[in-house]
């Protein structure tokens, strides 16, 4: 049976958050609105539009923030493209080891499909995964596990046999809903993860096969 890996994008294949602090601040600057870094920071890995409403309000029009959010994007990926984007320590290792493994693979992101596609081929990462799960897929996020169950549904993959990796205590908590395994990996945070990590290198070799292995999901 197939076994799979879902993947959140920043923070934990790259991390890319300074490239979104700043497409944020400047695009915000244009609108009059002056963003601090501790907002951003608060907002980090949600939808655009929930970001939005935050700092608009709730009577934001949403082709504001549909404009708004698609020109954030758009100075993001020329950041990215332009300055570069390096992968997170270990993580180019692990996307490549379970590939040749026999682990499938997808991206679970609340980010643009755009900004994925952009960021893998930017990682030399996009023969590692396949499927990619983004913002358009999904009406609900994290800590919803939507964004998840529809990977695995595109990988044809069981929620019992996807290892989920995340950064954040919300992406956890989907996959907990979800009914999948995860590991989490955060220098900031400590996560509630089955394992968890300071930095992908710490995972011990075994550590994919050891969650599929003990105390099997009801959902296997």
């Amino acid at each position: 049976m197939h076994r799979a890996v879902l993947w959140d994008l920043d923070g934990t294949l790259v991390d890319s958050e300074e490239y979104h602090w700043r497409a944020w601040r400047d695009v915000m600057a244009g609108e009059g609105v002056e963003l601090t870094y501790e907002q951003f920071l608060a907002s980090f890995g949600q939808r655009n539009d929930r970001i939005l409403r935050g700092w608009l309000g709730d009577d934001a029009a949403p082709e504001r923030i549909r404009q708004i959010g698609d020109a954030k994007e758009a100075e993001y990926r020329r950041l990215a493209e332009t300055e570069g984007v390096a992968p997170l320590a270990g993580a180019a290792e692990w996307a490549h080891r379970l590939h040749a493994d026999g682990w499938r693979q997808a991206i679970a992101s609340s980010a643009p499909r755009l900004n994925v596609e952009v960021m893998l081929r930017a990682l030399s990462l996009d023969p590692y995964f396949d499927a990619i799960v983004a913002a358009e897929d999904v009406t609900r996020g994290k800590p919803d596990p939507q964004v998840f169950q529809r990977a695995a549904a595109r990988l044809a993959v069981p929620a019992g046999r996807c290892i989920v990796v995340e950064d954040v205590a919300a992406g956890i908590e989907a996959a907990r809903r979800a009914g999948m395994r995860s590991i989490g990996v955060s220098r900031q945070a400590t996560l509630d993860a089955d394992i968890f990590v300071r930095s992908l290198v710490d995972l011990p070799d075994d550590a994919f096969v050891r969650l599929l292995s003990a105390n099997p999901s009801p959902n296997s």
